[in-house]
């Protein structure tokens, strides 16, 4: 978490540690059988597994259901960007017809090279996404913390979050972020937090990237936000300063023992893969990716339809949480 300086604002920048943070999670993991092998847990509520758009390449929303079709998921996230096609309710209410899935939920154009993508005004661009949500069926938009340079969007966002979605009857689910990295020191650029657990939001988007990105520990966190916890994007890292978007599995985060803990405590709520093709020159290997996603999330969610299910715990066993490991 951030710390606060003695008037009780959040600092601009705190000594860079994530990689040490990182490090530490990792060695309690390694020293620490907190994955149940011989125990197969199913969630007793449904959890939807989806594609994001930002995992096909190129990005657009036909080829993002054709893969989400062709690997067996049951939806898509699709990202709205300059592309008009991402916006375009017909297109995508006729895709989704065509191909039986559903849009599980869009992200909202709050990335930094998406200013004025819908709209000037931040609030109305949140807005305008909620409703094309609305249109498209979508539960749920992800959504990334402002920037501090964003004024009034960025002071009054947490109850302007809240607002939007009564205001709708969507679910607005602020997305973990990271600190930016300067020399030695990490630099605070999101406002209020780049953690959301720091804030009062009702709704939240867990990514395995940003978080080993940010040295957090991601077991822990989901374990501590689960009631607020609606969305998960499926993903790994490997602890280093960038943002990797790896295959799960591929990293070094914990995020098969995350899947099984949701299980456990019978999580509801929706898991896309947000993996990072964008740079592998083979279609083969960038549907391998897609399909070794969804089978790592089916087999530690308990998804397997040939597997034999057990599930005895219940989320509000408090005692059952995982032991922290430092933060």
């Amino acid at each position: 978490m951030s710390k606060m300086s003695k008037s009780k604002r959040k600092v601009l920048t705190t000594k860079n540690s994530a990689r040490s943070n990182s490090r530490r999670h990792r060695e309690y993991f390694d020293s620490h059988a907190v994955y149940e092998h011989d125990a197969h847990h199913v969630s007793e509520h449904p959890i939807r597994l989806g594609l994001s758009s930002s995992s096909v390449s190129p990005m657009t929303v036909e080829e993002t259901f054709t893969q989400a079709a062709k690997h067996g998921y049951d939806g898509v996230e699709i990202m709205v960007t300059h592309n008009a096609e991402t916006r375009d309710v017909d297109l995508i209410n006729g895709l989704s017809a065509e191909t039986g899935l559903e849009v599980m939920s869009l992200h909202a154009p709050t990335l930094l090279f998406l200013p004025r993508v819908l709209h000037k005004d931040h609030w109305e661009k949140l807005r305008i996404t909620a409703n094309l949500a609305k249109a498209v069926n979508a539960e749920t938009v992800v959504l990334h913390p402002p920037f501090r340079w964003q004024g009034d969007y960025a002071l009054g966002f947490v109850d302007g979050v809240r607002e939007v979605s009564r205001e709708t009857g969507v679910s607005l689910a602020v997305e973990n972020m990271y600190p930016w990295r300067a020399g030695l020191r990490e630099v605070q650029v999101y406002y209020p937090d780049w953690n959301p657990l720091d804030e009062d939001y009702d709704d939240l988007t867990f990514d395995f990237s940003h978080a080993s990105t940010a040295g957090v520990n991601a077991l822990e966190t989901v374990a501590e936000i689960f009631d607020r916890l609606r969305h998960v994007h499926l993903t790994d890292g490997s602890g280093s300063l960038k943002d990797e978007h790896l295959v799960p599995g591929a990293g070094n985060m914990p995020v098969a023992e995350t899947l099984q803990y949701l299980a456990k405590h019978n999580w509801a709520g929706d898991v896309v893969v947000e993996v990072n093709t964008r740079f592998v020159r083979k279609q083969s290997t960038r549907e391998k990716m897609l399909a070794e996603s969804i089978a790592f999330a089916r087999q530690h969610l308990g998804l397997n339809e040939d597997a034999p299910r057990r599930n005895g715990h219940s989320h509000s066993r408090t005692s059952e949480r995982p032991r922290s490991s430092g933060n």
